[in-house]
Order: structure tokens, then C-alpha cells, then sequence
């Protein structure tokens, strides 16, 4: 009962944020996707509204998790993190998961946690230097947490893609 209780407040909640979105919200959402720095005067101007306005908006929006974070991305090469991986990790049981997630924050290098369905029980990105590192990551840490079975690494050459979802 508590389970389907929680569904239902999930879901109206889910509803009430998507009535919470109208076409100026959205508006605002494409301009400050493109560049989170853009001045609210600028955004203001854009949509033809006050800047209080805009800033009135984009607070309700992070208030209701509509805008999940804001700051500046630094690239990890300037900081000598040189290698980018995605690692496949595979648990001895699935219920493990958040005792995992426990050992691999206390990582700084992985950037990335997701639990998964398919090949693996979990995928993480992170960083590291150079060959040497990475390999005392996976083989000194990451594979010593206790419920990791396996892991499989896949490296990254260049990321060709990264953006926000459309606002529509």
C-alpha cells in the first residue's frame, strides 16, 4: 500500500510540474541552455518581459527541479586528467548497488554513476591521468569494492556530442 501511495505522489507530482511549464518558461529555458551565463536583462529582452520576471521564473523552476544545477564545467585535460572511460561494473547482486555507490563516492575521479539494466548492473565515467592511473583505479579500488564481480572499460577517444535536450 505505502508503495503504490508513493507511485501516486510521484505521479501527480510529475503532473504538476509538467502544468508548471508554459511557453515563456520555456522560452527562457531555451536561451539559458544555450548559455547559463546570458544576463537575465538579456533573457528578459528576449522574451519580452521584466528581468524580475525572468528571475521570478527561473527560481519557481528550481524550486520544482525543472533546473537541476547551474556553474561552470572545467575540462578535465587542463587538469591533466587526460584518459576519459566508461567502465561496465557487474555485482555480484543487484541489491548491492547502493553499498557500491557507498565505496565508488569516495573515488573523485568517477565523474558518473547510473544503475543499469542489460550487460551491466552499473556504468561509471571518470577520469584519469594516464595509463598508470587508470589501471590502479580499476585494479587497486574500483574491483576491490566488495560485490563487484567484473568490470569491462571502454575508452573514450573524443566526445562529439554534448548538450542539453531540446526545449520544445
Amino acid at each position: 500500500m505505502a508503495k503504490k501511495g508513493l507511485f501516486l505522489c510521484q505521479k501527480e507530482r510529475k503532473v504538476s510540474m509538467e502544468r508548471t511549464i508554459d511557453d515563456l518558461d520555456k522560452k527562457i529555458l531555451s536561451v539559458i541552455t544555450r548559455n547559463a551565463r546570458t544576463p537575465f536583462k538579456d533573457v528578459a529582452e528576449v522574451c519580452n518581459v521584466s528581468r524580475a520576471a525572468v528571475h521570478q521564473r527561473v527560481q519557481k523552476m528550481m524550486d520544482n527541479g525543472v533546473i537541476t544545477g547551474s556553474g561552470y564545467e572545467v575540462n578535465p585535460k587542463m587538469l591533466g586528467y587526460n584518459i576519459a572511460t566508461y567502465v561496465g561494473l557487474k555485482l555480484e547482486r543487484g541489491s548491492m548497488y547502493k553499498d557500491v555507490v557507498t565505496q565508488l563516492l569516495k573515488i573523485p575521479e568517477i565523474v558518473e554513476c547510473h544503475y543499469t539494466l542489460g550487460p551491466y548492473t552499473m556504468l561509471i565515467r571518470l577520469y584519469a591521468r594516464d595509463d598508470a592511473h587508470l589501471m590502479q583505479l580499476l585494479n587497486r579500488q574500483i574491483q576491490e569494492i566488495k560485490g563487484v564481480t567484473s568490470t569491462e572499460t571502454l575508452m573514450s577517444l573524443e566526445q562529439s556530442v554534448k548538450r542539453e535536450l531540446p526545449i520544445e
